[in-house]
């Protein structure tokens, strides 16, 4: 992983009144790695990006982006920055290569039609260039939205929940793009709400609530230390309660009409299911998993997963 740090976020602070949006956060970005804020609504995530693209004022800290202030000249490195806000909204009357072209204009880069056909192909609208912007569905508008923030071929992209909106296949579309643009050497911060996109395409991933970090790591480094191990299922469990299986020394959990074992380190899942067996354990089906990336978030700020997204 690189070394050299792209973002340095020191002690910063964002407060209104007795609210403490952002609350003393600090942490750093490598160069060319994808890092991932993610927390539950109200976490403090786009108060902090918004400080980071030079569009809040800190209350006290301090952000260095390719080692400029930027609460003192954020102009100065505006052009090396895409951003792709999570309210983005196009200008309506203008098609897909109008936007682009003015774009364009705005960083001083004259875009060619074959520019502005390959950017549209990148995000996946070449067919529909012809479309004003208003009468685009809710994706293609992001997707719009990502072409504009990579008019200006930046070396670090905010992309604030970009995926919100897409369908699963759109999203992993996105994926790709993201991957592209890591491995040429682009630096992205992103937020999300969806744990399965933050496991696939982080490098490095903040966790944030009620304004602090609650943990930093790789999705494997979190997941290694804020999970118990592998899971085990057991549908229809056929007890009221989970008392029975923590008398045998299994650690259980009821997840609505099933049980949710973890299984320790240096344990077999055939040992563990021969247990059961044995201590005429009822259920009707039974399933395996590794811990995830929502696991290690769920041991840490608790909350729940509502059609893939972070709920608190």
């Amino acid at each position: 992983m690189p070394n050299e740090s792209i973002i340095t976020v020191a002690n910063l602070k964002k407060h209104y009144g007795d609210i403490k949006a952002v609350d003393d956060l600090s942490f750093d970005v490598a160069r060319g790695q994808i890092f991932s804020c993610l927390g539950p609504n109200g976490a403090g995530k786009t108060t902090t990006v918004e400080m980071m693209e030079g569009l809040r004022t800190p209350t006290s800290g301090s952000i260095e982006i390719f080692g400029v202030d930027v609460t003192q000249d954020y102009a100065s490195i505006r052009h090396r920055v895409g951003v792709l806000p999570q309210d983005f909204i196009p200008f309506e009357r203008l098609k897909a290569p109008e936007a682009i072209e003015y774009f364009g204009g705005l960083y001083s880069r004259e875009m060619s039609t074959r520019d502005i056909d390959r950017l549209l192909e990148t995000v996946g609208l070449e067919h529909r260039k012809g479309i004003i912007a208003k009468k685009l569905s809710g994706g293609e508008k992001k997707k719009l939205g990502i072409a504009l923030a990579l008019v200006g071929q930046p070396e670090l992209l905010f992309l604030d929940e970009p995926t919100t909106g897409l369908d699963a296949q759109a999203r992993r579309n996105l994926w790709g793009l993201l991957e592209d643009l890591r491995n040429e050497g682009t630096t992205i911060l992103l937020t999300t709400h969806y744990l399965d996109e933050a496991e696939k395409l982080s490098d490095d991933v903040l966790i944030m609530d009620e304004g602090k970090e609650v943990a930093r790591g790789s999705p494997e480094d979190l997941i290694g230390r804020h999970c118990g191990g592998r899971s085990i299922l057991l549908h229809e469990y056929g007890e009221d309660s989970t008392e029975k299986l923590e008398a045998m020394g299994l650690a259980a959990e009821r997840v609505r009409n099933d049980v949710k074992i973890t299984v320790g380190e240096g344990v077999s899942v055939r040992d563990v299911l021969r247990r059961l067996d044995s201590g005429g354990i009822r259920y009707k089906d039974v399933t395996t998993a590794e811990p995830t990336l929502e696991d290690a978030f769920i041991s840490l700020v608790g909350g729940t997963i509502v059609s893939g997204e972070l709920r608190k």
